[in-house]
């Protein structure tokens, strides 16, 4: 089974994917592409700009594509769109869009993190807050446009870890 976390930035999605993967020891782990790409020397503005998200999407799109069952994703090619979207409104993203919608066809269960109406993180104006809700709600509005089996969590940690593990137990079935 193949699991992707998606969200904006600072809503528990990187905690809560690592504390799943330690729930599921036979499951890979997949760091976002911002921290791959990093690793590898790319190197992002320090407000990441159009091209640092497309940068990012194609990595996703590229790690889904070449991934095995089995694999937990820390962002998938959905959100990094929802940035590109976000940040370059004159941009055409219709290619981009159709690339993203097959990509994430091989995700069996997209996790969607979202910001909840009583916010859990607090987000400083340095986490450009603006930015953050604009990609929530780009989300929210294009998550039911796929076949993909959806979990929105919220509540705690520990409530959506156990969200999250009884959505997998249940299509084990």
């Amino acid at each position: 089974m193949r699991i992707a976390f998606t969200g904006s930035h600072r809503v528990g999605k990187t905690t809560l994917a690592e504390e799943i993967a330690e729930s599921l020891p036979d499951y890979e782990f997949i760091n976002e592409p911002y921290l791959q790409l990093e690793e590898e020397g790319y190197l992002f503005s320090e407000i990441p700009t159009l091209e640092d998200y497309i940068e990012q999407f194609n990595f996703s799109v590229e790690q889904l594509q070449n991934s095995d069952d089995n694999t937990i994703f820390d962002r998938c090619p959905l959100d990094l769109l929802a940035y590109v979207y976000a940040v370059g409104k004159k941009k055409n993203i219709s290619d981009l869009y159709e690339e993203m919608a097959a990509a994430i066809a091989e995700i069996d269960l997209l996790v969607f993190v979202p910001i909840e109406k009583f916010d859990l993180i607090v987000c400083q104006g340095s986490d450009l807050p603006n930015l953050r809700q604009e990609v929530n709600d780009i989300l929210e509005d294009w998550i039911g446009d796929f076949s993909n089996e959806v979990l929105e969590v919220s509540g705690t940690l520990e409530n959506r870890k156990k969200q999250i593990l009884d959505k997998i137990s249940s299509m084990k079935k």
